[in-house]
Protein backbone atom coordinates (compact mmCIF):
# COMPACT_ATOMS: atom_id res chain seq x y z
CA UNK A 1 0.00 0.00 0.00
CA UNK A 2 1.67 3.48 -0.72
CA UNK A 3 1.62 5.41 1.50
CA UNK A 4 -0.63 9.17 1.46
CA UNK A 5 2.08 11.60 2.37
CA UNK A 6 1.46 14.28 4.82
CA UNK A 7 3.92 17.06 2.38
CA UNK A 8 5.46 16.80 -1.01
CA UNK A 9 6.36 18.78 -3.38
CA UNK A 10 4.56 19.16 -6.87
CA UNK A 11 7.19 19.02 -9.51
CA UNK A 12 7.91 18.71 -13.18
CA UNK A 13 10.03 18.60 -16.40
CA UNK A 14 10.72 22.40 -15.89
CA UNK A 15 12.09 22.19 -12.57
CA UNK A 16 14.04 18.57 -13.87
CA UNK A 17 15.12 21.05 -17.23
CA UNK A 18 16.16 24.44 -14.79
CA UNK A 19 18.43 21.75 -12.47
CA UNK A 20 20.23 20.20 -15.41
CA UNK A 21 20.63 23.96 -16.76
CA UNK A 22 21.85 25.01 -14.14
CA UNK A 23 24.52 21.87 -12.93
CA UNK A 24 26.01 21.91 -16.18
CA UNK A 25 26.50 26.33 -16.40
CA UNK A 26 29.01 25.12 -13.44
CA UNK A 27 27.58 28.63 -11.76
CA UNK A 28 26.28 27.42 -8.80
CA UNK A 29 26.17 29.80 -6.14
CA UNK A 30 27.06 33.67 -5.65
CA UNK A 31 27.64 35.24 -2.11
CA UNK A 32 26.65 38.43 -4.24
CA UNK A 33 23.61 36.97 -5.13
CA UNK A 34 24.14 37.42 -8.53
CA UNK A 35 22.23 35.73 -11.71
CA UNK A 36 18.72 33.35 -10.63
CA UNK A 37 19.32 34.72 -7.28
CA UNK A 38 18.46 37.89 -8.18
CA UNK A 39 16.12 37.20 -11.03
CA UNK A 40 13.63 35.29 -8.12
CA UNK A 41 13.90 38.42 -6.01
CA UNK A 42 12.44 40.40 -8.63
CA UNK A 43 9.55 38.13 -9.87
CA UNK A 44 8.83 37.19 -6.23
CA UNK A 45 8.78 41.13 -5.23
CA UNK A 46 6.15 42.06 -8.46
CA UNK A 47 4.54 38.64 -6.70
CA UNK A 48 3.71 40.14 -3.66
CA UNK A 49 3.66 43.97 -4.99
CA UNK A 50 6.35 45.17 -2.63
CA UNK A 51 9.10 47.19 -2.76
CA UNK A 52 11.97 45.01 -2.27
CA UNK A 53 13.30 41.98 -1.24
CA UNK A 54 16.58 40.00 -0.42
CA UNK A 55 16.78 35.87 -0.75
CA UNK A 56 18.40 34.02 1.74
CA UNK A 57 19.43 30.67 2.41
CA UNK A 58 16.39 29.50 4.53
CA UNK A 59 13.52 31.04 6.42
CA UNK A 60 15.22 30.66 10.07
CA UNK A 61 17.92 33.21 8.28
CA UNK A 62 15.31 35.07 7.05
CA UNK A 63 13.77 35.82 10.18
CA UNK A 64 17.48 36.24 11.75
CA UNK A 65 18.55 39.05 9.35
CA UNK A 66 14.74 40.65 9.45
CA UNK A 67 15.21 41.34 13.43
CA UNK A 68 18.74 41.99 13.03
CA UNK A 69 17.88 45.29 11.36
CA UNK A 70 15.97 46.37 14.73
CA UNK A 71 18.71 46.18 17.33
CA UNK A 72 16.71 43.91 19.50
CA UNK A 73 19.47 43.05 21.92
CA UNK A 74 17.71 42.67 25.76
CA UNK A 75 14.94 43.92 24.59
CA UNK A 76 11.56 41.83 24.28
CA UNK A 77 9.86 40.20 21.11
CA UNK A 78 6.52 39.27 21.67
CA UNK A 79 5.10 36.20 19.34
CA UNK A 80 2.92 32.90 19.65
CA UNK A 81 4.29 29.97 21.30
CA UNK A 82 2.19 27.55 18.04
CA UNK A 83 4.96 28.27 15.72
CA UNK A 84 7.89 26.34 14.77
CA UNK A 85 11.11 27.04 17.53
CA UNK A 86 12.52 28.92 14.53
CA UNK A 87 10.67 31.67 15.59
CA UNK A 88 12.07 32.09 19.12
CA UNK A 89 15.73 31.06 18.20
CA UNK A 90 15.77 34.08 15.66
CA UNK A 91 15.48 36.56 18.66
CA UNK A 92 17.73 34.70 21.23
CA UNK A 93 20.03 34.64 17.88
CA UNK A 94 19.84 38.61 17.92
CA UNK A 95 20.10 39.01 21.91
CA UNK A 96 16.34 39.26 22.52
CA UNK A 97 13.74 38.04 24.40
CA UNK A 98 11.06 36.11 23.30
CA UNK A 99 7.72 36.89 25.29
CA UNK A 100 4.82 34.01 24.61
CA UNK A 101 1.45 35.21 24.10
CA UNK A 102 -2.02 33.12 23.29
CA UNK A 103 -3.52 32.73 20.22
CA UNK A 104 -6.77 33.53 18.49
CA UNK A 105 -9.30 30.01 19.36
CA UNK A 106 -10.23 29.74 15.81
CA UNK A 107 -7.47 30.45 13.59
CA UNK A 108 -4.45 29.71 16.29
CA UNK A 109 -2.69 33.05 15.30
CA UNK A 110 -1.54 35.23 18.06
CA UNK A 111 -4.00 37.36 19.36
CA UNK A 112 -4.20 40.92 19.50
CA UNK A 113 -5.40 41.03 23.09
CA UNK A 114 -3.19 38.80 24.35
CA UNK A 115 -0.30 41.19 22.53
CA UNK A 116 -1.45 44.33 24.08
CA UNK A 117 -1.44 42.13 27.55
CA UNK A 118 2.16 41.96 27.06
CA UNK A 119 3.64 45.30 25.97
CA UNK A 120 5.96 46.24 28.28
CA UNK A 121 8.71 49.60 28.59
CA UNK A 122 11.12 47.03 26.97
CA UNK A 123 9.12 45.68 23.83
CA UNK A 124 10.69 46.24 20.82
CA UNK A 125 8.91 44.25 18.60
CA UNK A 126 5.82 42.01 17.50
CA UNK A 127 6.53 38.58 15.85
CA UNK A 128 3.06 37.38 14.20
CA UNK A 129 3.08 34.40 12.53
CA UNK A 130 0.59 33.30 9.90
CA UNK A 131 -0.39 29.78 11.26
CA UNK A 132 -1.00 27.32 7.89
CA UNK A 133 -1.45 30.14 5.92
CA UNK A 134 -4.02 31.68 7.79
CA UNK A 135 -3.14 35.46 8.32
CA UNK A 136 -3.14 36.70 11.83
CA UNK A 137 -5.09 40.40 12.11
CA UNK A 138 -2.85 42.25 10.43
CA UNK A 139 -5.10 45.26 11.03
CA UNK A 140 -5.29 45.38 14.82
CA UNK A 141 -1.52 44.50 15.21
CA UNK A 142 -0.18 47.36 12.71
CA UNK A 143 -2.59 49.85 15.33
CA UNK A 144 -0.97 47.93 18.57
CA UNK A 145 2.86 48.55 17.15
CA UNK A 146 1.89 52.16 16.03
CA UNK A 147 0.55 53.17 19.87
CA UNK A 148 3.42 51.82 21.10
CA UNK A 149 5.36 52.67 18.42
CA UNK A 150 6.99 49.48 18.24
CA UNK A 151 8.58 47.57 15.07
CA UNK A 152 6.45 44.63 13.43
CA UNK A 153 8.46 41.63 11.73
CA UNK A 154 5.68 39.00 10.38
CA UNK A 155 6.82 35.16 10.07
CA UNK A 156 5.53 34.28 6.51
CA UNK A 157 7.12 30.80 5.99
CA UNK A 158 3.57 29.06 6.00
CA UNK A 159 2.36 32.15 3.76
CA UNK A 160 3.48 31.92 0.54
CA UNK A 161 0.17 33.07 -1.69
CA UNK A 162 -1.94 34.06 1.42
CA UNK A 163 -3.62 37.27 1.32
CA UNK A 164 -4.86 39.13 3.86
CA UNK A 165 -7.91 41.92 2.98
CA UNK A 166 -7.01 41.01 -0.15
CA UNK A 167 -3.30 41.67 -0.75
CA UNK A 168 -1.13 39.37 -0.69
CA UNK A 169 1.27 38.63 2.46
CA UNK A 170 4.08 40.35 1.32
CA UNK A 171 2.73 43.54 0.29
CA UNK A 172 2.17 45.68 2.88
CA UNK A 173 4.23 44.36 5.88
CA UNK A 174 7.56 46.13 7.40
CA UNK A 175 10.04 42.71 7.28
CA UNK A 176 7.99 39.67 6.04
CA UNK A 177 10.11 36.24 6.36
CA UNK A 178 9.47 33.43 3.82
CA UNK A 179 10.45 30.17 3.87
CA UNK A 180 11.18 27.65 0.84
CA UNK A 181 11.41 23.83 2.43
CA UNK A 182 10.96 21.50 0.37
CA UNK A 183 7.29 20.67 1.95
CA UNK A 184 6.26 24.45 1.44
CA UNK A 185 3.78 25.56 -0.79
CA UNK A 186 6.87 27.24 -3.09
CA UNK A 187 9.06 24.31 -2.36
CA UNK A 188 13.04 24.84 -2.69
CA UNK A 189 16.08 22.36 -1.77
CA UNK A 190 16.06 25.12 1.17
CA UNK A 191 15.39 29.17 0.90
CA UNK A 192 13.63 32.13 2.39
CA UNK A 193 13.07 35.79 1.29
CA UNK A 194 12.75 38.73 3.47
CA UNK A 195 10.13 41.02 1.77
CA UNK A 196 10.88 45.06 2.78
CA UNK A 197 7.76 47.43 2.66
CA UNK A 198 9.91 50.46 4.87
CA UNK A 199 11.02 53.87 3.99
CA UNK A 200 14.89 53.82 2.77
CA UNK A 201 14.15 50.29 1.86
CA UNK A 202 17.15 50.65 -0.80
CA UNK A 203 19.52 50.99 2.22
CA UNK A 204 18.05 48.30 3.87
CA UNK A 205 18.85 46.01 0.88
CA UNK A 206 22.31 47.32 0.64
CA UNK A 207 22.81 46.03 4.88
CA UNK A 208 21.33 43.09 4.25
CA UNK A 209 23.29 42.25 1.48
CA UNK A 210 25.65 42.25 3.50
CA UNK A 211 24.76 40.52 6.21
CA UNK A 212 23.45 37.39 4.42
CA UNK A 213 27.27 37.36 3.06
CA UNK A 214 29.51 37.50 6.24
CA UNK A 215 29.56 41.22 6.00
CA UNK A 216 31.17 41.74 3.16
CA UNK A 217 30.63 45.40 1.84
CA UNK A 218 32.11 47.47 -1.11
CA UNK A 219 33.61 45.28 -2.80
CA UNK A 220 35.66 45.76 -6.19
CA UNK A 221 37.18 43.06 -7.96
CA UNK A 222 39.29 40.96 -5.25
CA UNK A 223 38.99 43.76 -2.15
CA UNK A 224 36.14 44.00 -0.50
CA UNK A 225 35.87 45.63 3.23
CA UNK A 226 33.56 44.51 6.57
CA UNK A 227 31.88 47.15 8.36
CA UNK A 228 29.91 44.86 10.74
CA UNK A 229 29.15 40.96 11.53
CA UNK A 230 27.36 38.44 8.87
CA UNK A 231 26.68 35.34 7.63
CA UNK A 232 26.63 33.02 5.13
CA UNK A 233 23.03 33.17 4.28
CA UNK A 234 23.03 33.87 1.07
CA UNK A 235 20.50 31.76 -1.76
CA UNK A 236 21.80 28.73 -3.83
CA UNK A 237 21.59 29.09 -7.62
CA UNK A 238 19.44 25.61 -7.66
CA UNK A 239 16.99 26.78 -5.32
CA UNK A 240 16.83 29.93 -6.90
CA UNK A 241 15.97 28.14 -10.42
CA UNK A 242 13.35 25.90 -8.63
CA UNK A 243 11.75 29.01 -7.13
CA UNK A 244 11.37 30.85 -10.33
CA UNK A 245 9.56 27.86 -11.71
CA UNK A 246 7.39 27.11 -8.66
CA UNK A 247 6.53 30.48 -8.33
CA UNK A 248 5.04 30.95 -12.30
CA UNK A 249 2.57 27.54 -10.61
CA UNK A 250 2.22 29.04 -6.93
CA UNK A 251 -1.41 30.42 -7.53
CA UNK A 252 -2.69 27.53 -9.59
CA UNK A 253 -1.11 24.82 -6.61
CA UNK A 254 -2.28 26.75 -3.96
CA UNK A 255 -5.91 26.56 -5.48
CA UNK A 256 -5.87 23.44 -5.58
CA UNK A 257 -4.98 22.96 -1.81
CA UNK A 258 -8.15 25.36 -1.34
CA UNK A 259 -10.35 23.15 -3.09
CA UNK A 260 -9.21 20.56 -0.96
CA UNK A 261 -9.32 22.63 2.48
CA UNK A 262 -12.82 23.54 1.11
CA UNK A 263 -13.93 19.74 0.66
CA UNK A 264 -12.53 18.75 4.30
CA UNK A 265 -14.63 21.98 5.48
CA UNK A 266 -17.83 20.21 4.30
CA UNK A 267 -17.45 16.50 4.63
CA UNK A 268 -15.50 16.22 8.23
CA UNK A 269 -17.17 15.33 10.96
CA UNK A 270 -14.66 17.28 12.92
CA UNK A 271 -16.25 19.88 15.45
CA UNK A 272 -12.83 21.90 15.30
CA UNK A 273 -10.53 22.64 12.33
CA UNK A 274 -9.06 25.17 10.99
CA UNK A 275 -11.51 27.91 8.86
CA UNK A 276 -11.84 27.78 5.85
CA UNK A 277 -11.10 31.18 4.00
CA UNK A 278 -10.40 31.80 0.06
CA UNK A 279 -7.48 34.11 1.45
CA UNK A 280 -5.61 31.36 3.05
CA UNK A 281 -2.87 29.50 1.43
CA UNK A 282 -3.53 26.07 4.01
CA UNK A 283 -0.27 24.92 3.89
CA UNK A 284 -0.79 23.23 7.15
CA UNK A 285 -4.63 21.52 7.68
CA UNK A 286 -5.22 21.01 11.08
CA UNK A 287 -7.86 18.95 12.72
CA UNK A 288 -8.21 18.74 17.08
CA UNK A 289 -9.14 15.13 18.06
CA UNK A 290 -9.34 14.06 21.57
CA UNK A 291 -7.80 10.86 21.70
CA UNK A 292 -4.48 11.64 19.11
CA UNK A 293 -2.07 8.97 19.62
CA UNK A 294 -4.75 6.31 19.15
CA UNK A 295 -6.25 8.29 16.42
CA UNK A 296 -2.85 8.65 14.45
CA UNK A 297 -2.03 5.24 14.74
CA UNK A 298 -5.39 4.15 12.96
CA UNK A 299 -4.39 6.84 10.02
CA UNK A 300 -0.96 5.17 9.88
CA UNK A 301 -2.44 1.89 9.51
CA UNK A 302 -4.86 3.25 7.01
CA UNK A 303 -1.88 4.41 4.73
CA UNK A 304 -2.20 8.03 5.56
CA UNK A 305 0.52 9.97 7.12
CA UNK A 306 -0.30 13.09 9.49
CA UNK A 307 1.91 15.20 11.90
CA UNK A 308 1.60 17.09 14.67
CA UNK A 309 2.07 21.31 14.17
CA UNK A 310 3.50 22.00 16.57
CA UNK A 311 4.51 20.89 20.35
CA UNK A 312 4.32 24.36 21.41
CA UNK A 313 7.72 26.63 22.02
CA UNK A 314 7.14 27.36 26.00
CA UNK A 315 6.71 23.22 26.45
CA UNK A 316 10.45 22.97 25.45
CA UNK A 317 13.11 23.50 28.32
CA UNK A 318 14.82 26.50 26.77
CA UNK A 319 11.72 28.28 26.11
CA UNK A 320 9.71 27.13 29.57
CA UNK A 321 8.06 29.93 31.51
CA UNK A 322 5.94 29.78 34.60
CA UNK A 323 2.59 31.73 33.55
CA UNK A 324 -0.02 29.53 31.49
CA UNK A 325 -1.19 30.27 27.76
CA UNK A 326 -4.67 28.69 28.60
CA UNK A 327 -5.63 28.20 24.43
CA UNK A 328 -2.11 27.29 23.30
CA UNK A 329 -2.00 24.46 25.67
CA UNK A 330 -5.60 23.34 25.47
CA UNK A 331 -4.93 22.75 21.69
CA UNK A 332 -1.69 21.20 21.77
CA UNK A 333 -2.23 17.93 22.86
CA UNK A 334 -4.91 17.70 20.14
CA UNK A 335 -3.64 18.84 16.99
CA UNK A 336 -3.01 16.72 14.01
CA UNK A 337 -1.88 17.76 10.71
CA UNK A 338 -3.76 16.21 7.86
CA UNK A 339 -2.72 15.26 4.12
CA UNK A 340 -2.86 18.44 1.94
CA UNK A 341 -0.55 19.17 -1.15
CA UNK A 342 -1.13 19.49 -5.10
CA UNK A 343 -0.24 15.79 -5.27
CA UNK A 344 -3.57 14.45 -3.60
CA UNK A 345 -5.61 12.52 -5.52
CA UNK A 346 -9.52 12.83 -5.50
CA UNK A 347 -9.56 9.07 -4.35
CA UNK A 348 -6.79 10.09 -1.86
CA UNK A 349 -9.00 12.79 0.20
CA UNK A 350 -12.16 10.76 -0.16
CA UNK A 351 -10.07 8.08 1.65
CA UNK A 352 -8.57 10.26 3.84
CA UNK A 353 -12.12 11.86 4.45
CA UNK A 354 -14.01 8.55 5.00
CA UNK A 355 -11.02 7.17 7.42
CA UNK A 356 -10.90 10.26 9.89
CA UNK A 357 -14.70 9.85 9.87
CA UNK A 358 -14.91 6.10 10.72
CA UNK A 359 -12.51 6.93 13.90
CA UNK A 360 -13.67 9.56 15.35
Amino acid sequence: MKKIKLFEPFTGKKEEEVIKKILNSHFWASGSGNGLVKKFEENFKNYVNSKECVAVSNGTAALHLALSMLDIRNKEVILPSMTFVATAHAIVLNGGKPVFADVNESSLCIDPKEIESKITKNTKAILPVHFGGFSADLKKISKIAKDFNISIVEDAAHAAGSKYNGQKIGSHGEFVCFSFHPVKNLAMPTGGIISINKKQSKEIVKKLHAKRWCGITERIETDYNIKEIGWNYYMNEFSAGIGLEQLKKLDTMNNIRKKIAKKYDKKLNIERKIPFNEECSFHIYWICIKNRKKFRKKLDENGIETGTHYKPVHHMDMYKIKSKLKITDNVSTELVSIPIHPNLTEENVEKIIQTINENV
